[in-house]
């Protein structure tokens, strides 16, 4: 099928007709995900539809005393050379229980391309870490606070007592975790803000994490790093 026209049409008709199904599963959170590889595999045809290429390109890139990966995903019209450009980051961690420096930044650029791919195409990534069948609002005004529905008319999801709150720090204590990033990965600015369906999707992982986390009690092999590039939760 000959598509035509402009660099950004062709774009348009490959947002609007991409399929990526989420085909990889995280034990620890259970959800699934689309991996970097699945996105790829699912551009090919519609690529070759509207006769352009896709290339990904990294960049290391020193912030501070920290190391980035700085992915451009580039969407090029094989008939004119335009080409439109999308930029995604994804820091290097400091180091990961049995893993060395490449699976690192090999996991980061998975990371970061995937990201990039994201924001070029369109692709609404209500999973990864950044979301986690949290029970958000499903109007989805994402950063927003919700609201208590303690008494009066009901405006929003039901907020966390102080015994749930004790209890998420008792597990944040058990398994060496930390109370901000269970924060961030349900996009609250404290543990106050956290809603009943989120706190029992984190027990839920809670429940799958052993003792203080070490390299002794953790294993990582190179088989598994796609499937669990995610695969320590609130670290």
């Amino acid at each position: 099928m000959d598509i035509g026209g402009s660099i950004t049409q062709k774009l348009l008709y490959v947002q609007q007709n991409l399929k990526a199904p989420k085909g990889q599963y995280n034990k620890f959170g259970d959800y699934h995900y689309r991996s970097c590889e699945d996105i790829q595999e699912a551009l090919k045809p519609l690529l070759a539809e509207v006769k352009a290429i896709l290339l990904l390109t990294d960049e290391i890139q020193q912030i501070g005393d920290r190391f980035y990966i700085k992915t451009a995903a580039v969407f090029q019209d094989t008939e004119s050379d335009q080409k439109i450009v999308n930029i995604a980051y994804a820091r290097e961690c400091e180091s990961r229980p049995k893993m060395d420096a490449a699976q690192i930044t090999g996991s980061c650029s998975s990371y970061a391309r995937k990201y990039a791919l994201n924001g070029l195409f369109c692709i609404d990534d209500a999973k990864d870490p950044d979301t986690l069948n949290n029970g958000a609002d499903p109007s989805g005004s994402r950063g927003s606070s919700p609201q208590n529905t303690t008494g009066g008319s009901r405006t929003g999801p039901t907020l966390v007592q102080q015994q749930h709150i004790n209890t998420i720090r008792k597990e944040i204590q058990r398994t060496g975790a930390k109370e901000a990033a269970v924060c961030y990965q349900y996009k609250i600015r404290n543990l106050q803000e956290m809603t009943i369906q989120q706190f029992q999707a984190a027990m839920k992982i809670f429940r799958q994490m052993p003792d203080k986390m070490t390299e002794e009690n953790y294993q990582m092999t190179l088989e598994g790093i796609d499937q669990y590039e995610n695969e320590m939760p609130f670290r």
